[in-house]
């Protein structure tokens, strides 16, 4: 009688650790790489190309019509990898956008946000955070090689420690959890993926004084070889909060950048940043985002 207890104990046991499991690997995905089962056209199809096979994409911007398109599943943490080339030849006005969004009014957004310029000029890189729907926190590079000639992969890492973003994985902003502290971090509301292309020269190049040049359009953004690793919402922060194998950004060694990353990232802040709403003192009276006084690794 004791056996029977014991095994049916056992059992139940092990019933038990594989729902979790199963549970735990249900949450995180790698992507198929194929746009249009993991993506929605959200704006203007006839403005959107997608290859035979799924795994290319372009967007094109003329006096008609931008384009758009997001994420079927919305995802809590994780790393996203984009190949994009952006608009060749002169493109001022124009934005080509990549980011993640939570469309809700108290919004929680990470943007990398590619700002057209007059040809021969660097491209302007523009990153900005959304936490419980309050922005003012963009940052601006130039890119040090020309985005129009190939494809370079732009990544998000968004964990329970910090967001960083990427280009070619060399880590150009770093933003921390300090929510401990009083500042809002991104960490409850799940978030869509979602590309757009658009007409942004109210402010977008030269503070708006460069508009955009509508004989050379239309103009095209190419998008490819991405990949989502992530945590798929299910309504259970708890399965995307955890640090497991599948949720594998989570764990410690991504709490900080290692020694390599943190050589790069002092790299670019020193030849590439052109602005930081940190240094912006004028801008905040002199009373800066309280992050901007905290370690940012």
């Amino acid at each position: 009688m004791t056996f029977v207890k014991r095994s049916k104990s056992f059992v139940l046991l092990i019933y038990l650790i594989s729902s979790l499991l199963l549970r735990v690997s249900e949450a995180s995905v790698v992507s198929s790489g194929d746009f249009s089962k993991d993506f929605l056209v959200t704006w203007s199809p006839t403005h959107v190309n997608t290859s035979s096979d799924g795994r290319s994409r372009t967007l094109k911007l003329d006096q008609e019509s931008g384009a758009s398109f997001s994420s079927i599943q919305t995802f809590l943490f994780g790393k996203i990898d984009m190949k994009i080339k952006l608009i060749p030849g002169p493109s001022q006005g124009t934005v080509v956008a990549y980011y993640m969004s939570s469309d809700q009014t108290n919004r929680d957004e990470i943007d990398f946000e590619f700002l057209g310029n007059v040809n021969g000029q660097p491209y302007i890189l523009q990153t900005n955070i959304y936490a419980d729907g309050v922005d003012n926190r963009e940052e601006r590079i130039h890119l040090w090689f020309d985005p129009t000639k190939d494809f370079h992969t732009y990544s998000i890492l968004w964990n329970v420690h910090q967001i960083v973003f990427m280009v070619d994985q060399i880590p150009i902003r770093l933003y921390r959890n300090h929510s401990e502290k009083g500042v809002a971090y991104p960490r409850l509301q799940p978030m869509s993926i979602k590309v757009s292309l658009w007409n942004g020269e109210s402010w977008a190049t030269s503070g708006g004084h460069e508009k955009v040049d509508w004989s050379k359009a239309p103009f095209v953004a190419s998008f490819g070889d991405y990949k989502i690793d992530a945590c798929i919402w299910k309504g259970n922060p708890t399965l995307c909060n955890e640090e497991s194998n599948e949720n594998w950004w989570n764990k410690n060694e991504f709490s900080s950048l290692t020694r390599v990353q943190k050589r790069w990232f002092k790299w670019v802040s020193k030849y590439h940043l052109i602005y930081d709403y940190c240094q912006d003192y004028a801008r905040f009276h002199n009373k800066r985002p309280k992050e901007c006084s905290l370690p940012k690794y």
